[in-house]
């Protein structure tokens, strides 16, 4: 018998990955997610191979990804590929703290991210 098929949750010419609990705030992730919104996913991972920023890697990582779903699990070209879409969530919030002077207390906070990339097959214009 066995269960049905869930329907995909990306069109037929998309594919997509996530990355969760990347350590950094979403404001930051973000300035390295416009880097690479609405880029072939080949000028993208040189972008991200040669960015300064430290969560870059894992942006890098993340594309890598969704480039690979793409080709293993719905069969798209991975030279047609573009970045469609790269948001970035909120995760969870470590709180921790740090004695200061006069008995009061330093509150550190620790957030954490997510990220999705889809990327799209297009065709390209002769």
């Amino acid at each position: 018998m066995g269960k049905e098929k869930n329907p995909r949750r990306v069109a037929e010419n998309e594919a997509m990955a996530k990355a969760r609990m990347l350590r950094t705030s979403p404001q930051k992730l973000n300035l390295v997610a416009a880097m690479i919104r609405g880029k072939k996913v080949e000028k993208a991972l040189a972008d991200l191979t040669f960015s300064k920023k430290r969560i870059a890697d894992d942006v890098k990582k993340c594309l890598q990804s969704a480039i690979a779903n793409a080709e293993n699990n719905h069969n798209l070209d991975v030279d047609e590929l573009i970045v469609a879409e790269a948001y970035v969530g909120k995760n969870l919030t470590m709180k921790r703290g740090r004695p200061r002077a006069r008995g009061r207390f330093g509150r550190i906070i620790k957030p954490f991210s997510e990220l999705t990339i889809k990327v799209r097959q297009v065709e390209e214009q002769a």
